[in-house]
């Protein structure tokens, strides 16, 4: 007996909004039916090109929709998640999950209560999976991740931690089976004159785990180019990825996927994790690709950073 298509909707109808509803139009067995916004012309401008129905009542969109996106500005992400949670509708959240700890917490707990897949963004682990870097048999024993970006208005209610280096925590936590117990880093705050909440612009941190592995970020969303690296050292080798020439060098004995960038996984990460958490909501995989825990475990260190900052 086939399934009927899944009714999706997206809140937040901004640019990450955009690239989500997109992906529920290519994906199959699943419809775009729904766009909310608190500005209801920016809802209608995204969801009517597209076929969907725009709303700025909440309760009226979640009770239209199957599953849920949530692509809000960070700040806003956790009460949106919360109620589609209590909806009973199995959420996407962009990343980061939530923007405290006990928020990220309560919607863990809230999903687990009512048996919901509860997914994060962090999209950077299906290039990972794609690469079969997730499969090498060795603990590493150090990573060094480069993460800069230019200027940019978007994303700045959060800092440079939680919206850029948040991906290499989560990578870090991906591929290491032990738990962080130190911290140190520093940063900087470089435009405060035009910010009502000034955060963190710059960040570089090491994290030292109970196993010796050490991760260091550097991040960065002032810098004059764009540039996303990441080493990894093993105990047989290194690997050294640049993200953004979509390559990598590998010196360990273990064969990772060189035509990597040929996949599905690789030629689309969001619409792989995204295809990964419809699987999920229909019992065709035990857990999207990114879990509401791993997601609140590498908030956890997030936070854990920009504390050390100061």
């Amino acid at each position: 007996m086939t399934q009927a298509p899944l009714k999706a909707g997206v809140v937040g109808a901004g640019v990450f909004g955009g690239y989500h509803a997109k992906k529920y139009v290519d994906l199959p067995d699943v419809t775009l039916v729904a766009v909310f916004d608190i500005d209801l012309a920016r809802a209608r401008a995204l969801a009517e090109p597209l076929g969907a129905e725009a709303f700025d009542d909440l309760p009226g969109f979640l009770a239209a929709v199957d599953v849920v996106t949530v692509a809000t500005p960070a700040v806003h992400h956790a009460p949106a998640v919360l109620a589609a949670l209590k909806a009973g509708k199995p959420v996407y959240s962009e990343k980061p999950l939530a923007v405290t700890p006990e928020d990220a917490d309560a919607l863990v707990a809230e999903a687990a209560k009512r048996k919901l897949p509860l997914a994060c963004g962090h999209q950077e682990r299906v290039v990972f999976q794609a690469m079969g870097l997730l499969d090498i048999p060795e603990q590493p024993l150090r990573l060094e991740a480069v993460r800069r970006g230019t200027p940019s208005d978007r994303n700045l209610d959060v800092s440079v931690v939680l919206d850029l280096m948040i991906h290499d925590i989560d990578l870090a936590l991906a591929i290491c089976d032990a738990e962080p117990v130190t911290v140190e880093g520093e940063g900087a705050i470089t435009r405060s004159t035009s910010l009502a909440n000034p955060s963190l612009d710059w960040v570089k941190a090491e994290a030292t785990f109970d196993n010796g592995f050490t991760a260091v970020f550097d991040s960065s969303r002032v810098a004059e180019a764009r540039e996303r690296t990441m080493k990894v050292v093993y105990p047989s080798g290194e690997v050294e990825i640049d993200f953004l020439a979509r390559t990598f060098r590998n010196t360990t004995p273990f064969p990772l996927i060189e035509d990597f960038t040929e996949t599905p996984a690789g030629k689309d990460p969001l619409g792989q994790s995204v295809a990964g958490f419809l699987a999920a909501v229909r019992g065709q995989a035990p857990r999207p690709v990114v879990t509401g825990e791993e997601a609140a475990r590498a908030l956890d260190l997030g936070l854990a950073v920009e504390q050390a900052c100061g």
